[in-house]
Protein backbone atom coordinates (compact mmCIF):
# COMPACT_ATOMS: atom_id res chain seq x y z
CA UNK A 1 0.00 0.00 0.00
CA UNK A 2 2.28 2.54 1.19
CA UNK A 3 4.83 1.57 -1.83
CA UNK A 4 1.35 2.31 -4.62
CA UNK A 5 0.95 5.27 -2.58
CA UNK A 6 4.79 6.69 -3.14
CA UNK A 7 4.59 5.63 -6.53
CA UNK A 8 1.38 7.15 -7.87
CA UNK A 9 2.81 10.53 -5.67
CA UNK A 10 5.60 9.93 -7.23
CA UNK A 11 4.22 10.12 -10.76
CA UNK A 12 2.27 13.20 -10.14
CA UNK A 13 4.95 15.21 -8.58
CA UNK A 14 7.05 14.13 -11.92
CA UNK A 15 4.18 15.48 -14.08
CA UNK A 16 4.15 18.69 -12.05
CA UNK A 17 7.71 19.09 -12.26
CA UNK A 18 7.26 18.61 -15.96
CA UNK A 19 4.49 21.42 -16.00
CA UNK A 20 6.33 23.50 -13.72
CA UNK A 21 9.52 23.49 -16.30
CA UNK A 22 7.01 24.32 -19.39
CA UNK A 23 5.96 27.42 -17.87
CA UNK A 24 9.15 28.19 -16.49
CA UNK A 25 10.39 27.91 -19.86
CA UNK A 26 7.67 29.89 -21.30
CA UNK A 27 8.10 32.54 -18.85
CA UNK A 28 12.05 32.97 -19.75
CA UNK A 29 11.05 32.61 -23.25
CA UNK A 30 8.02 35.60 -22.85
CA UNK A 31 10.88 37.67 -21.14
CA UNK A 32 13.73 37.64 -23.57
CA UNK A 33 11.12 38.23 -26.66
CA UNK A 34 9.47 41.90 -24.01
CA UNK A 35 13.25 42.77 -23.17
CA UNK A 36 14.15 42.52 -26.78
CA UNK A 37 10.57 44.20 -27.95
CA UNK A 38 10.82 46.73 -25.49
CA UNK A 39 14.30 47.56 -26.85
CA UNK A 40 13.29 47.69 -30.23
CA UNK A 41 10.56 49.91 -28.70
CA UNK A 42 12.50 52.43 -27.08
CA UNK A 43 15.08 53.61 -29.72
CA UNK A 44 13.77 56.80 -29.75
CA UNK A 45 14.63 57.94 -26.24
CA UNK A 46 17.78 56.14 -26.90
CA UNK A 47 18.44 58.48 -29.83
CA UNK A 48 17.62 61.31 -27.94
CA UNK A 49 19.75 60.23 -25.04
CA UNK A 50 22.72 60.07 -27.32
CA UNK A 51 22.35 62.89 -28.74
CA UNK A 52 22.88 64.50 -25.01
CA UNK A 53 25.89 62.24 -24.05
CA UNK A 54 29.23 63.50 -24.56
CA UNK A 55 31.81 60.27 -26.04
CA UNK A 56 33.48 59.76 -22.18
CA UNK A 57 29.86 59.80 -20.61
CA UNK A 58 29.09 57.08 -23.56
CA UNK A 59 31.82 55.12 -22.95
CA UNK A 60 32.03 55.25 -19.41
CA UNK A 61 27.81 54.35 -19.13
CA UNK A 62 29.07 51.31 -21.66
CA UNK A 63 31.82 49.95 -19.16
CA UNK A 64 29.63 50.07 -16.20
CA UNK A 65 27.48 48.05 -18.22
CA UNK A 66 28.65 45.65 -20.35
CA UNK A 67 25.49 43.57 -20.95
CA UNK A 68 23.72 46.08 -22.02
CA UNK A 69 22.51 46.20 -25.41
CA UNK A 70 20.91 49.81 -25.02
CA UNK A 71 24.23 51.16 -23.42
CA UNK A 72 26.05 49.67 -26.33
CA UNK A 73 23.54 51.11 -28.98
CA UNK A 74 23.94 54.26 -27.21
CA UNK A 75 27.88 54.49 -27.73
CA UNK A 76 27.67 53.36 -31.34
CA UNK A 77 24.99 56.37 -32.27
CA UNK A 78 27.64 58.97 -30.46
CA UNK A 79 30.23 57.74 -32.36
CA UNK A 80 27.79 58.55 -35.55
CA UNK A 81 27.81 61.74 -34.82
CA UNK A 82 31.34 62.04 -34.17
CA UNK A 83 31.89 60.69 -37.44
CA UNK A 84 33.69 58.40 -35.81
CA UNK A 85 31.99 55.60 -38.28
CA UNK A 86 34.81 52.38 -37.84
CA UNK A 87 34.26 52.73 -34.05
CA UNK A 88 30.75 52.76 -34.88
CA UNK A 89 30.41 49.98 -36.83
CA UNK A 90 32.42 47.64 -34.33
CA UNK A 91 30.16 48.05 -31.76
CA UNK A 92 26.58 47.87 -33.94
CA UNK A 93 28.44 44.37 -35.06
CA UNK A 94 29.14 43.59 -31.38
CA UNK A 95 25.49 43.82 -30.59
CA UNK A 96 24.16 41.71 -33.77
CA UNK A 97 26.82 38.93 -33.05
CA UNK A 98 24.95 38.49 -29.73
CA UNK A 99 21.73 39.02 -31.51
CA UNK A 100 21.26 39.01 -35.26
CA UNK A 101 17.74 39.96 -35.15
CA UNK A 102 18.38 43.71 -33.38
CA UNK A 103 17.33 45.92 -36.42
CA UNK A 104 18.36 48.93 -34.73
CA UNK A 105 21.92 47.98 -34.62
CA UNK A 106 21.24 46.66 -38.48
CA UNK A 107 20.46 49.86 -39.25
CA UNK A 108 23.45 51.37 -37.61
CA UNK A 109 25.37 48.92 -40.03
CA UNK A 110 23.72 50.39 -42.95
CA UNK A 111 24.34 53.72 -41.87
CA UNK A 112 28.19 53.19 -41.74
CA UNK A 113 27.53 51.77 -45.04
CA UNK A 114 26.01 54.47 -46.95
CA UNK A 115 28.58 56.49 -45.31
CA UNK A 116 31.17 54.74 -46.70
CA UNK A 117 29.63 54.74 -50.30
CA UNK A 118 28.62 51.57 -50.30
CA UNK A 119 25.23 52.58 -51.17
CA UNK A 120 23.73 49.08 -52.61
CA UNK A 121 24.72 47.11 -49.63
CA UNK A 122 23.46 49.48 -47.46
CA UNK A 123 20.19 49.99 -49.10
CA UNK A 124 19.62 46.07 -48.86
CA UNK A 125 19.61 46.17 -45.26
CA UNK A 126 17.58 48.90 -45.22
CA UNK A 127 14.81 47.79 -46.92
CA UNK A 128 14.54 44.54 -45.12
CA UNK A 129 14.29 46.77 -42.04
CA UNK A 130 11.33 48.75 -43.23
CA UNK A 131 9.94 45.90 -44.47
CA UNK A 132 9.38 44.53 -40.96
CA UNK A 133 9.97 47.65 -38.91
CA UNK A 134 7.79 50.43 -41.03
CA UNK A 135 7.63 52.47 -37.74
CA UNK A 136 11.47 52.75 -37.51
CA UNK A 137 12.07 56.16 -38.73
CA UNK A 138 16.01 56.19 -38.87
CA UNK A 139 15.99 53.74 -41.52
CA UNK A 140 13.56 55.86 -43.97
CA UNK A 141 16.08 58.74 -43.51
CA UNK A 142 19.28 57.05 -44.82
CA UNK A 143 17.33 55.82 -47.50
CA UNK A 144 16.31 59.51 -48.31
CA UNK A 145 19.59 60.04 -48.29
CA UNK A 146 20.88 57.32 -50.35
CA UNK A 147 17.96 58.27 -52.83
CA UNK A 148 19.52 61.74 -52.75
CA UNK A 149 22.68 60.37 -54.12
CA UNK A 150 21.41 58.41 -56.36
CA UNK A 151 19.35 61.75 -57.82
CA UNK A 152 16.69 60.12 -57.06
CA UNK A 153 14.82 62.99 -56.06
CA UNK A 154 11.03 61.72 -55.74
CA UNK A 155 11.75 58.88 -53.81
CA UNK A 156 13.96 61.11 -51.43
CA UNK A 157 11.07 63.57 -50.78
CA UNK A 158 8.97 60.52 -50.44
CA UNK A 159 11.14 58.85 -47.56
CA UNK A 160 11.56 61.97 -45.80
CA UNK A 161 7.67 62.85 -45.86
CA UNK A 162 7.39 59.38 -44.55
CA UNK A 163 9.02 60.17 -41.29
CA UNK A 164 7.08 63.62 -40.99
CA UNK A 165 4.38 61.44 -41.39
CA UNK A 166 4.88 59.68 -38.60
CA UNK A 167 4.31 62.54 -36.45
CA UNK A 168 7.03 64.43 -34.16
CA UNK A 169 5.49 62.32 -30.59
CA UNK A 170 7.12 59.13 -32.60
CA UNK A 171 10.05 60.05 -34.20
CA UNK A 172 13.47 61.32 -31.99
CA UNK A 173 14.06 65.11 -32.72
CA UNK A 174 17.48 64.92 -34.78
CA UNK A 175 15.87 62.69 -37.06
CA UNK A 176 12.41 64.48 -37.13
CA UNK A 177 14.13 67.94 -38.26
CA UNK A 178 16.74 65.83 -40.78
CA UNK A 179 13.47 64.73 -42.62
CA UNK A 180 12.15 68.37 -42.67
CA UNK A 181 15.78 69.32 -44.10
CA UNK A 182 15.83 66.09 -46.63
CA UNK A 183 12.53 67.10 -47.96
CA UNK A 184 13.63 70.85 -48.34
CA UNK A 185 16.81 69.63 -50.40
CA UNK A 186 15.02 67.32 -52.60
CA UNK A 187 12.49 69.66 -53.37
CA UNK A 188 14.83 72.24 -54.17
CA UNK A 189 16.76 69.70 -56.39
CA UNK A 190 12.70 68.60 -58.02
CA UNK A 191 12.33 72.42 -58.74
CA UNK A 192 15.80 72.54 -60.07
CA UNK A 193 15.25 69.79 -63.21
CA UNK A 194 10.93 70.89 -63.42
CA UNK A 195 9.60 73.03 -65.89
CA UNK A 196 7.76 76.17 -64.21
CA UNK A 197 5.29 74.55 -63.05
CA UNK A 198 7.50 72.45 -60.94
CA UNK A 199 9.80 75.73 -59.97
CA UNK A 200 6.66 77.20 -58.61
CA UNK A 201 4.98 74.01 -56.66
CA UNK A 202 8.19 72.72 -55.46
CA UNK A 203 10.75 75.36 -55.29
CA UNK A 204 8.40 77.49 -52.57
CA UNK A 205 7.79 74.85 -50.06
CA UNK A 206 11.67 74.51 -49.54
CA UNK A 207 12.25 77.85 -47.89
CA UNK A 208 9.23 77.03 -45.42
CA UNK A 209 10.31 73.53 -44.67
CA UNK A 210 13.78 74.43 -43.55
CA UNK A 211 11.96 77.17 -41.66
CA UNK A 212 10.16 74.52 -39.76
CA UNK A 213 13.45 72.63 -39.15
CA UNK A 214 14.98 75.71 -37.61
CA UNK A 215 12.18 76.66 -35.13
CA UNK A 216 12.65 72.54 -33.73
CA UNK A 217 16.45 72.81 -33.54
CA UNK A 218 18.07 76.00 -34.56
CA UNK A 219 21.74 75.58 -33.82
CA UNK A 220 21.97 72.13 -35.58
CA UNK A 221 24.84 71.96 -38.36
CA UNK A 222 21.89 70.55 -40.48
CA UNK A 223 19.56 73.67 -40.13
CA UNK A 224 22.72 76.13 -40.83
CA UNK A 225 23.45 74.01 -44.15
CA UNK A 226 20.32 73.68 -45.51
CA UNK A 227 19.45 77.20 -44.71
CA UNK A 228 22.97 78.36 -46.70
CA UNK A 229 22.31 76.14 -49.56
CA UNK A 230 19.10 77.95 -49.96
CA UNK A 231 20.46 81.37 -50.16
CA UNK A 232 23.34 79.76 -52.20
CA UNK A 233 21.46 77.75 -54.97
CA UNK A 234 18.49 80.03 -55.00
CA UNK A 235 17.72 82.83 -57.68
CA UNK A 236 17.85 86.26 -56.36
CA UNK A 237 13.89 86.44 -57.32
CA UNK A 238 13.06 83.66 -55.18
CA UNK A 239 15.51 84.54 -52.09
CA UNK A 240 18.67 83.80 -53.60
CA UNK A 241 21.29 85.72 -51.04
CA UNK A 242 25.07 85.07 -51.26
CA UNK A 243 26.05 87.07 -48.08
CA UNK A 244 23.33 85.22 -46.07
CA UNK A 245 24.72 81.63 -47.42
CA UNK A 246 28.28 82.41 -46.58
CA UNK A 247 27.32 83.02 -42.68
CA UNK A 248 24.65 79.84 -42.49
CA UNK A 249 27.65 77.90 -44.10
CA UNK A 250 30.39 79.28 -42.10
CA UNK A 251 28.20 78.60 -38.89
CA UNK A 252 27.43 74.92 -40.15
CA UNK A 253 30.99 74.17 -40.31
CA UNK A 254 31.61 75.68 -36.86
CA UNK A 255 29.17 73.54 -35.47
CA UNK A 256 30.46 70.48 -37.14
CA UNK A 257 34.03 70.75 -38.12
CA UNK A 258 33.43 67.35 -40.10
CA UNK A 259 30.56 68.24 -41.99
CA UNK A 260 32.01 67.61 -45.59
CA UNK A 261 29.38 68.75 -47.84
CA UNK A 262 29.08 71.97 -45.98
CA UNK A 263 32.63 72.67 -46.99
CA UNK A 264 31.73 71.69 -50.51
CA UNK A 265 29.35 74.57 -50.35
CA UNK A 266 31.25 76.86 -48.64
CA UNK A 267 33.63 76.40 -51.23
CA UNK A 268 31.08 77.76 -53.75
CA UNK A 269 30.22 80.58 -51.63
CA UNK A 270 33.48 81.93 -51.16
CA UNK A 271 34.26 81.41 -55.55
CA UNK A 272 31.16 83.34 -55.84
CA UNK A 273 32.52 85.81 -53.71
CA UNK A 274 36.02 85.74 -56.11
CA UNK A 275 37.70 84.31 -53.45
CA UNK A 276 39.84 81.31 -54.55
CA UNK A 277 42.11 80.62 -52.49
CA UNK A 278 39.51 79.97 -49.66
CA UNK A 279 37.35 77.81 -52.22
CA UNK A 280 40.24 75.33 -52.71
CA UNK A 281 41.00 75.42 -48.90
CA UNK A 282 37.54 74.38 -48.07
CA UNK A 283 37.55 71.70 -51.00
CA UNK A 284 41.13 70.35 -50.07
CA UNK A 285 38.75 69.86 -46.64
CA UNK A 286 36.02 68.43 -47.86
CA UNK A 287 37.88 65.50 -49.58
CA UNK A 288 40.28 64.96 -46.71
CA UNK A 289 37.85 64.70 -44.30
CA UNK A 290 35.67 62.82 -47.40
CA UNK A 291 37.64 61.28 -49.86
CA UNK A 292 34.23 59.72 -51.92
CA UNK A 293 32.21 62.60 -50.78
CA UNK A 294 29.86 62.86 -53.87
CA UNK A 295 28.98 66.54 -53.85
CA UNK A 296 32.83 67.41 -54.08
CA UNK A 297 33.47 64.84 -57.01
CA UNK A 298 30.64 66.05 -58.58
CA UNK A 299 31.60 69.81 -58.79
CA UNK A 300 35.37 68.73 -59.23
CA UNK A 301 34.25 66.86 -62.29
CA UNK A 302 31.92 69.73 -63.78
CA UNK A 303 28.96 67.40 -64.04
CA UNK A 304 27.36 69.70 -61.63
CA UNK A 305 23.97 67.02 -61.10
CA UNK A 306 23.88 68.74 -57.69
CA UNK A 307 24.06 72.17 -59.26
CA UNK A 308 27.24 74.13 -59.56
CA UNK A 309 27.71 78.00 -58.86
CA UNK A 310 27.15 79.75 -62.37
CA UNK A 311 25.27 76.72 -63.60
CA UNK A 312 22.09 76.91 -65.10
Amino acid sequence: MDSGISSASYSVYSGQNTADMKIITLALSLLLLFSQSAFALDWKNLHEQADKLTLQEALANSASHPDSPEESYILGLVYLNLHQDKEALDIFSSILNRDPQMYPAQWGVAEVLRRQHSLERSEGILKSIVKSHPGFSPAYITLAYIKYTKKDFENSARFASKVIGQGAGNVDLSNYVRAYLTLAGAKGMIAHYGGPLSKIINGTSVFPLLKKAQKLQPDSAGVFFGLGCFYLLAPAIAGGNPQKALGYLEQAVKADPLFADAYVRLAQAYKLKGDTKKYQACMNTAVRIDPGNELALDIQSGKCDFICIGQK
